[in-house]
């Protein structure tokens, strides 16, 4: 529940900055800066405070567990950084994304087979919690133009 909450008050809050200083996409902005608040978040879970319980999750199928949670931990860490620079945030946006969708196993694993779980973290909840998570991340990709599209001159500007 955690993520969801840095995810939504880092969003308002960058929101609420952007709109007032007359940013062109605020929402965009303040997306990114939540979803990246959210990884840096999350990133740090598999290192520090909930390791073990992050290793616990990998599923049997996967092998090596603790590689596992360092490896998405570090690529979190990556993503969530990729989105502060405006060329990198498309590639971490889907980078992330798919990540998301890579890791939902462990996350369906844990409430099939967790034991004593906050309601949170039962299937229904997690599942769109997970929704949520990826509708961010699509969001970051919001407000794009095409590369030059401030540089042309219309026909009828000459």
């Amino acid at each position: 529940m955690e993520p969801l909450f840095v995810l939504s008050v880092t969003t308002g809050a960058a929101w609420r900055i952007a709109k007032h200083r007359g940013h062109p996409h605020p929402a965009v902005l303040a997306l990114r800066a939540g979803v990246c608040a959210m990884f840096l978040l999350t990133g740090t879970v598999h290192f520090v405070g909930k390791r073990e319980q992050m290793v616990e999750m990998v599923p049997d199928q996967i092998p090596f567990p603790e590689q596992t949670v360092t490896v998405t931990g570090v690529l979190e860490l990556l993503g969530a950084l990729g989105l502060l620079h405006r060329r990198l945030a498309p590639w971490s946006a889907g980078g992330l994304g798919l990540l998301l969708i890579a890791m939902f196993p462990a996350n369906v694993h844990l409430a099939l087979h967790g034991s004593d779980l906050p309601w949170w973290d039962r299937l229904v909840p997690r599942t769109v919690l997970q929704g949520i998570f990826l509708g961010a991340v699509a969001g970051t990709l919001g407000g794009r133009r095409s590369r030059g599209a401030a540089r042309r001159v219309h026909p009828s500007s000459s």
